[in-house]
């Protein structure tokens, strides 16, 4: 395994919700991180976020280790969730709001 991917690894395993995404919660720099960050806010579970703009590997190495081309991209328990659109998709229908509560995490939404 790569420096890269060990790093990426050790992120995802070590918290239980992180974000990686383009800026900061406070500051996103594209529209689909953006959106992950209201979703996220919006069920109220902690969560960690990477910004992918201040280290190339990850923003690279990112990609491969999930087998998935575009940022953001959401990680529950160590498992890859997906992007901005399935995000979306399953906050909308409750089932991210439900995969948080399956892993014990605390939501208010």
């Amino acid at each position: 395994m790569s420096d890269v991917n060990a790093r990426i690894g050790e992120i995802v395993n070590n918290n239980d919700i992180v974000l990686f995404m383009k800026g900061t919660p406070l500051f996103p720099q594209c529209g689909f991180s953006s959106r992950a960050v209201a979703i996220l806010e919006r069920l109220g579970a902690p969560y960690e976020s990477v910004d992918v703009l201040q280290d190339m590997e990850i923003r690279q190495g990112i990609k491969s280790f999930s087998d998935w081309p575009t940022i953001p991209q959401l990680y529950v328990k160590g498992e890859f969730v997906g992007g901005s659109d399935i995000m979306m998709e399953m906050y909308e229908a409750g089932e991210l709001s439900q995969l948080f509560i399956d892993a014990g995490l605390a939501t208010q939404g």
